[in-house]
């Protein structure tokens, strides 16, 4: 069943697309939700003409997802989160975190428009922002533990019992050493 979009639907697509949808999801959903209408010959032909007439107004509106696209490429978020001494965050990092450190920020971006893998350790990645059909921003965060001076200062603590423990490894050394002189 084709079906013209009337706004946008993520994960099927755009306003003004022509997507197939299976006869009941169109019926049942699309349709009633006023999301969407059937595809027949005079609704393309309507469609079309719209098209010309908002062709304009789509320019302006793709001209301003590449500012802004361009604005977040050069944000770089940190997100703190708690994190286990083996480096592995409790839980993972989502759109949603990414969307509240944009929002204080200035950008008020919607989280499902927000697309990120699988974020379960501390560490640098990237999200992709679509802003518009044609217009996506990468936006690179990077991943901390909430607690990274307690993080140092732990490592500074094992490096005095590591010293401590080199003269216990040469005082067996140095016992050896009369053995053999005695034999």
């Amino acid at each position: 069943m084709e079906i013209i979009l009337k706004e946008d639907v993520i994960g099927l697509g755009y306003k003004n697309d022509i997507v197939n949808v299976k006869s009941g999801y169109g019926r049942n959903y699309l349709i009633p939700q006023g999301k969407g209408v059937i595809a027949s010959e005079s609704a393309k032909k309507v469609l079309a003409e719209e098209l010309k007439q908002k062709a304009i107004k789509l320019a302006k509106i793709k001209a301003e997802a590449e500012a802004l696209a361009e604005k977040l490429n050069a944000v770089k978020l940190t997100i703190s989160a708690k994190v286990s001494q083996t480096g592995v965050i409790y839980g993972s990092v989502n759109s949603l975190q990414i969307a509240d450190e944009l929002q204080k920020l200035g950008f008020n971006i919607d989280r499902k428009t927000i697309v990120v893998k699988d974020v379960k350790a501390a560490g640098e990645y990237v999200a992709t922002v679509k802003l518009h059909k044609e217009v996506a921003a990468q936006v690179p965060f990077t991943v901390v533990a909430e607690n990274a001076p307690a993080v140092q200062e732990a490592p500074a603590k094992a490096e005095a019992p590591a010293v401590a423990e080199a003269p216990v490894e040469e005082a067996p050394a140095s016992e050896e050493a009369p053995a053999q002189t005695e034999e």
